[in-house]
């Protein structure tokens, strides 16, 4: 959004948790965007930044909110992109598709997608520790257990764009496999992956254990490691967290 802004000289305005990486405010900054940080709270509070963006969006004159929570031209884009890529890229023989939400638009799109042309595709939510997902899936009461040091997945709630989406099943990634992945990915492939590719991949290797062998399970890398060089990529910050 902030490219698009800068090269059509609008305005933009991005509200963003304080828990943020500071390598991410730095680049929304770099490419022209006004940046403020809010302190994270839950969403149930009137001062969640989705909530306080909404505000500032009705009291400014001529603006747009974006709101990709719960806007649905998010999950359609992906519908008719990115799900409609996978089913041809794998010649239409996919047997799973795994992913983490955040606003939920990549996973729900995708999923739809994909069951429109198959029902028999499994389609299953990759959940951090600290969301509420894995337990709406498995029990259907969303139940907070734990924390996670990743960004901008998992949630507390069923976004506009994850009603509806058809979900099989659930399955919860802890910090430390999250990790590990991350550097194997590294270390062994050459990619330099953020932390909610270790959650997803990390849930796509457990979804291959239960399936066995002869399936074809997808995922998406969706976050680059240069966001995450002064946390996830930085002994001391991992130590100081006890995950090194």
């Amino acid at each position: 959004m902030a490219h698009i802004c800068n090269a059509k000289g609008y305005k933009c305005l991005i509200i963003i948790p304080d828990t943020q990486s500071q390598e991410k405010i730095d680049l929304l900054r770099t490419l022209g965007a006004e940046v403020r940080t809010v302190p994270a709270v839950p969403y149930r509070d009137a001062n969640n930044y989705v909530k306080l963006s909404g505000r500032l969006a009705s009291e400014m004159e001529n603006a747009i909110w974006a709101n990709q929570f719960d806007n649905l031209a998010n999950r359609r884009a992906h519908y008719e992109t990115t799900g409609r890529e996978i089913w041809e890229q794998t010649d239409g023989k996919i047997d799973a598709w795994v992913a983490a939400t955040g606003t939920g638009g990549t996973y729900a799109g995708v999923a739809m997608f994909l069951k429109d042309q198959n029902p028999q595709v499994r389609c299953v939510v990759a959940d951090p520790m600290g969301s509420g997902l894995y337990s709406y899936v498995k029990t259907g009461t969303i139940t907070l257990e734990g924390s996670s040091i990743t960004e901008g997945i998992g949630n507390s709630r069923i976004t506009a764009n994850m009603e509806g989406a058809p979900i099989d099943d659930a399955i919860q990634i802890d910090d430390p496999t999250a990790i590990k992945v991350v550097y194997q990915l590294l270390q062994k492939d050459g990619l330099f992956m953020g932390g909610s590719v270790g959650i997803n991949v990390g849930a796509a290797v457990a979804l291959a254990k239960q399936m066995g062998p002869g399936h074809t399970i997808v995922t998406v890398l969706c976050d680059g490691g240069s966001r995450y060089q002064s946390r996830l990529y930085n002994p001391q910050w991992l130590a100081e967290k006890g995950l090194a």
